[in-house]
């Protein structure tokens, strides 16, 4: 690609550059044809751009050929005009033609309906040049950027655990196995227990990183592959983690505010979201919901009806508390009354964003917690081994980034929030 080393980015593109020859590169979204002249709308990953062509320009016939799609190169002259986007065009000197689609996309990327789910995920990459995708996704990077750097000036440092397990992390049947040699492993569901771990040597670390759950669901808001971001600290407790927590939230917002401003425009997304996060235990909501009329008994997991319930009530960000122990994980640490834990759960409206804990850290107590839950110690013992060389206590929580992301751009389907969705229903593209 001889233009390659000349690029600009169409963003970098403005009416004071006037007159200068620049070089650019990207697909091409419309093309107006009017038989002396052609306005041909360019894109890249920033921005859009016209190019007009006229019949006297060398390169007319060669435009004549060009559909929408193609990936092109272009040189040529910045040129101030008020009727077009942005108020510049470009008069080329120089095309380059990279690839010419051969095919028409069964939606249009500027239709104001959108097009059905599979036929976008069929050709999920062509869907994606949809401004509105598009935007969301600049988003969903700066929601990442975001993250560590709140986690870096925290004092966290960035680890990388095994996807690869010999045992379920937090038990039940949402696995995923796979052959691993000669034996069983598993595709793991959370870095749960290595993370803990990890505590030990780092204090405070945290892992931006897929995870996998086998669940039989097709709803909206449930992914078989997800980006968890995964935090924990040693000397805390869930009250800490909980702040902890609130502050990440408010931190990546602040910074979506300030640098994807763009974007929320695009999307036609306005917030203000401000701590500290109403809290309400367990116990309070199933009253509450009892109130409603709703059908639940304490010690029962919240419905998707009775979530809807609670979605009506409330309106943002809160944090349900101090759960049941017998419906959290293992090593969910219990209150001082043992059938309740020092667990959370971070809402938005009727959606779940987050759980976390303070952690069992005495071998004794985390040993009969999973016999309680029917679970072989022995499978665990790689993690209860360590608890023989003084674990300190910790706590932590997961968020599950597709669905922050849900509550930032205000989408209705998770599928929207990763690039390419893996689903009971979808292992392609």
């Amino acid at each position: 690609m001889r233009l390659f080393k000349e690029r600009r980015y169409i963003s970098m593109i403005s009416s004071e550059r006037d007159g200068e020859e620049v070089t650019l590169m990207g697909w091409i979204s419309s093309i107006r044809d009017h038989g002396n002249i052609m306005f041909v709308m360019l894109v890249d990953r920033d921005d859009e751009i016209q190019i007009t062509v006229k019949r006297d320009n060398p390169l007319f016939t060669r435009f004549k050929e060009l559909k929408e799609h193609s990936s092109i190169g272009v040189k040529g002259i910045v040129k101030s005009s008020k009727n077009a986007p942005r108020g510049i065009e470009i008069i080329p000197t120089l095309l380059e033609v990279f690839s010419i689609s051969k095919m028409i996309p069964p939606f249009s990327i500027y239709s104001k309906s959108i097009p059905n789910m599979d036929l976008r995920l069929d050709i999920r990459a062509i869907d994606l040049r949809r401004n509105t995708l598009r935007s969301i996704f600049k988003i969903r990077y700066g929601i990442l950027k975001a993250i560590r750097e709140f986690l870096d000036k925290n004092n966290f440092i960035e680890v990388n655990t095994p996807k690869m397990i010999s045992s379920a992390t937090e038990g039940g049947a949402a696995l995923f196995p796979i052959f691993y040699f000669n034996r069983e492993a598993f595709l793991a569901q959370s870095p749960q227990l290595y993370k803990e771990q990890l505590t030990m040597a780092f204090d405070s670390v945290f892992e931006i990183a897929p995870i996998f759950r086998a669940e039989p669901s097709r709803t909206n808001r449930h992914l078989a592959e997800a980006i968890s971001v995964d935090v924990e600290k040693a000397f805390i407790d869930y009250t800490d983690a909980m702040e902890l927590l609130e502050d990440l939230i408010i931190y990546s917002i602040e910074y979506i505010k300030k640098y994807n401003i763009k974007e929320l425009e695009i999307l036609n997304i306005k917030f203000d979201v401000t701590k500290p996060f109403p809290r309400y235990t367990y116990t309070e909501l199933i009253d509450r919901l009892k109130e409603y009329g709703a059908k639940i008994e304490w010690g029962e997991d919240f419905s998707t009806e009775n979530l809807k319930l609670l979605g009506e009530m409330m309106n943002g960000y809160y944090f349900i508390t101090d759960w049941p122990t017998k419906i959290k994980p293992f090593y969910a640490k219990p209150k001082s009354d043992a059938k309740i834990s020092e667990t959370f759960d971070l809402m938005h409206n009727e959606l779940e964003i987050s759980s976390g804990s303070s952690r069992i850290n005495v071998k004794e107590e985390i040993i009969e917690r999973m016999k309680s839950q029917g679970l072989n110690p022995n499978s665990f013992d790689y993690h209860l081994r360590v608890f023989d060389y003084g674990m300190p206590p910790h706590a932590g929580f997961g968020l599950g980034l597709e669905r922050f992301l849900m509550t930032i751009c205000k989408l209705d389907n998770i599928r929207d929030a990763t690039f390419y969705p893996r689903d009971i229903e979808r292992l392609t593209p």
